[in-house]
C-alpha cells in the first residue's frame, strides 16, 4: 500500500508551517482525519495494519487507539483482526498535565493482551499515554501499531514491538530550532 499516495488522494498531505500535538514544528504534515472519514479507505487502512500483525505474530483481540484520532483507526483494525476495539481519553491531572484514562465501561481480563494503535507516530507520547492508562486498567500491550512512523529513529517503541505501515521522516523542528525558512510560512496549528 502506497500511503502517501492514499493521503494525497484524500487531500490529506499538507505543505506549510505546521506546530505538530508534540509541540515540534514541521513543514510537511499529513492530516489522518481526512482520510478516515472515507470508509473504503479507512478499511483499506485496517485492513493492512491487521495483516501486518498477523505476520509479525502479534496477536491480540483488544485494540486500543487514542481518543479522538484513534477510535475510529482501532475500531477498524478490531474489525480485520475479529477483535473489540476500547479507547482511552485525556484528562487532566493535579498540576496541569494531561494524562489518558480507560472508561469505567470498558473492562479488561487482568493481563489481557493489546495492540496500540495510532495513525502518525511522531514522538509516540499519545499512543504511550494509551499504553500506560490501558496498562493501568489491567491490559497489557503486546505491539503498537500505526499507519505513519516519522520517528527519525527505527524500531520498537519504549521496548515494545512497532508495525507501521510505511515510514517517512519529514523533518522536524523544536520551536527554538525553527529555521528562517520556516518561520517566515504563516503558522498552522494541529
Amino acid at each position: 500500500m502506497d500511503v502517501l499516495a492514499l493521503y494525497k488522494e484524500a487531500g490529506a498531505y499538507h505543505e506549510g508551517h505546521f506546530l505538530l500535538a508534540s509541540g515540534r514544528h514541521s513543514p510537511k504534515f499529513l492530516q489522518s482525519t481526512t482520510v478516515l472519514q472515507y470508509p473504503h479507505l479507512t478499511e483499506r487502512i485496517g485492513q493492512a495494519i491487521a495483516e501486518k500483525l498477523r505476520e509479525a505474530h502479534i496477536g491480540a483481540r483488544l485494540v486500543v487507539g487514542p481518543a479522538m484520532g484513534g477510535v475510529v483507526l482501532a475500531y477498524e483494525v478490531a474489525r480485520h483482526t475479529g477483535g473489540r476495539a476500547i479507547f482511552s481519553e485525556k484528562v487532566q491531572m493535579e498540576g496541569g498535565s494531561n494524562a489518558m484514562k480507560i472508561r469505567e465501561a470498558f473492562t479488561l481480563s487482568p493481563g489481557e493482551p493489546f495492540v496500540a494503535v495510532e495513525d502518525v507516530l511522531t514522538t509516540g507520547g499519545s499512543v504511550m499515554k494509551a499504553v500506560r492508562a490501558t496498562e493501568a486498567a489491567g491490559g497489557r500491550c503486546v505491539g503498537i501499531a500505526c499507519i505513519v512512523d516519522r520517528r527519525k529513529e527505527d524500531g520498537p517503541l519504549e521496548g515494545y514491538p512497532l508495525i507501521a505501515l510505511t515510514r517517512l521522516t519529514f523533518d522536524t523542528y523544536a520551536p527554538a530550532d525553527v529555521p528562517d525558512w520556516l518561520a517566515e510560512r504563516p503558522l498552522q496549528e494541529i
